[in-house]
């Protein structure tokens, strides 16, 4: 049963000529109508609308992944290679229903690590990736083919392909002789999670997917004859609640829900220098931001099953790019990282340079000003924009280094200011567009990480380190060229440079 409570609800003016433009775009996206983002989007839109019958066509995948489940039966561990929207949703499917599912998103060699860690007889590699030429995808494809090559496997026996057809990797894939499900293409990959994309990954550790697909499906079905729940939660999010809104899914049973609607959201909507930034917290918080949960109390509580939550966001998402005059598909800026990252290993050329940091204190290289690590973060705080945001950017091991995650409460304590964390560089496909594209009022703490031991990428003059130091710097000039508020933090020593961190921190 699909319920919407919560203290916005008092608030929305349903008389409100915006309210009414909101029903009229409801009924317009019910249609498939491309023209409701304006001229500018509507070729885009034009090839990106079928998400919305997803719920319903998605069901002709079920015999294939009958078959698949059959043949990889005596499969004990799947990975997850993909980024975004391809490992963001398999992510919460897996997390809600206690199902383990490595999810690689991540070019951190320590992290990498952890993947390659187990037998690699009884594991299977889902490769997913909606262009079949994502720079992170196609390294880790590779590093698994080679992997149980040398441990005298054959690999098309453990690894499973997930792409558009005619992609690059579908091609490759196909006259290579993998497994290969094509997903529909005109899906745009954020609200691909009742595709291919979440589907195929969900049923291998043991879901129905069936039962995903219904409950979406009578959702949809429900709102679709009475819209007031979906057109509520759009004008809230369009009109009342400003810049930020917090996303907690603490007691909801849907753990990394608030992950997978941050990228959602925060991608579709952060362009022309307006959007919506959701602030994802561990627990809820009582401060002034516009409150969000799937459970308890708040400014707007969605109480549904997980695929009813998939659709509604979705459908919430479109109708309020469509308030905003926003073209919810593209991401301009998520290519702009793309090609900085691939200029510097242009010019690096397979050898990472020697960087000099400002100063070093303990375990920390500092690139920025101050002349400690608590004077840097002393002033890096004062340079945040008034009304703005941080984000802070971890290019660590989200495993080995998940202690670095407090500082996101923190920050936000001795800033007074909203505060996003984001492991990277998978954010680089969520809120990475949001940082450049939406409202420019971000200051941003790129912490970076020695590597403990490099992990070469087959068919490449770079490895691994290599890689998540260009998207990392690559950002970085991104950034930078905008004269926003940047200061990067290297841990020398992971673990005794996360302490210090926070130390000197909460000294502040």
């Amino acid at each position: 049963m699909t319920q919407l409570t919560g203290h916005a609800l008092s608030k929305i003016d349903r008389n409100d000529s915006r309210y009414q433009a909101l029903m009229e775009f409801h009924a317009r996206l019910a249609r498939k109508d491309p023209t409701i983002w304006g001229t500018s989007a509507q070729g885009e839109a034009t090839v990106r609308l079928n998400w919305i019958d997803l719920p319903e066509s998605s069901r002709e995948l079920l015999p294939q992944l009958d078959a698949l489940c059959a043949k990889h039966r005596d499969k004990l561990r799947v990975i997850l290679c993909g980024m975004g929207g391809s490992s963001l949703g398999p992510e919460v499917i897996a997390q809600t229903y206690k199902r383990e599912l490595f999810i690689l998103d991540s070019t951190d060699p320590n992290y990498i690590a952890h993947a390659l860690a187990s037998d690699l007889a009884t594991t299977l590699v889902v490769v997913s990736s909606k262009s079949g030429s994502t720079i992170e995808t196609a390294s880790q494809r590779a590093l698994f083919e080679f992997a149980f090559l040398e441990a005298g496997l054959v690999p098309q026996e453990h690894i499973v392909i997930v792409t558009d057809p005619g992609s690059p990797l579908d091609q490759h894939s196909r006259e290579n002789g993998y497994t290969v499900v094509n997903a529909d293409p005109n899906v745009g990959g954020r609200f691909s999670v009742l595709s291919a994309f979440g589907l195929v990954p969900a049923a291998l550790i043991g879901v129905d997917v069936s039962v995903l697909l219904d409950n979406a499906s009578e959702t949809k079905s429900a709102f679709l004859t009475n819209p007031s729940i979906v057109v509520d939660m759009a004008y809230s999010i369009a009109y009342i609640c400003g810049q930020y809104m917090s996303y907690c899914d603490s007691g909801s049973g849907m753990p990394g829900l608030s992950d997978w609607a941050e990228q959602l959201v925060a991608e579709s909507t952060g362009k022309n220098q307006v959007g919506r930034l959701p602030i994802v917290l561990e627990s809820p918080a009582n401060d002034a931001l516009f409150s969000i949960a799937y459970s308890g109390d708040a400014d707007l509580v969605i109480s549904a099953d997980l695929a009813s939550q998939f659709i509604i966001w979705e459908w919430v998402t479109a109708l309020v790019c469509a308030a905003m005059a926003i073209d919810p598909f593209n991401q301009p800026n998520v290519t702009e990282a793309k090609q900085a990252t691939s200029s510097l290993l242009d010019l690096w050329a397979g050898k990472l340079p020697t960087f000099s940091p400002d100063t070093q204190d303990g375990g920390v290289a500092i690139f920025g000003k101050g002349k400690d690590l608590k004077s840097a973060l002393s002033l890096f705080i004062e340079s945040i924009p008034h009304n703005g945001y941080v984000a802070v950017m971890a290019y660590l091991d989200r495993r080995d280094d998940v202690k670095i995650m407090q500082i996101r409460a923190l920050l936000a304590d001795k800033s007074q200011r909203p505060v996003t964390f984001g492991w990277a560089p998978r954010f680089l496909h969520s809120t990475g567009q949001f940082h450049k594209g939406g409202q420019p009022n971000g200051a941003f703490l790129q912490i970076t990480g020695e590597v403990a031991r490099d992990c070469a990428i087959p068919g490449q003059v770079y490895g691994f380190k290599t890689l998540i130091a260009a998207q990392a710097l690559g950002d970085g000039e991104a950034l930078a060229s905008r004269k926003y508020p940047l200061l990067r933090l290297n841990l020398i020593n992971r673990s005794v440079g996360i302490d210090e961190l926070l130390t000197a921190l909460k000294s502040l």
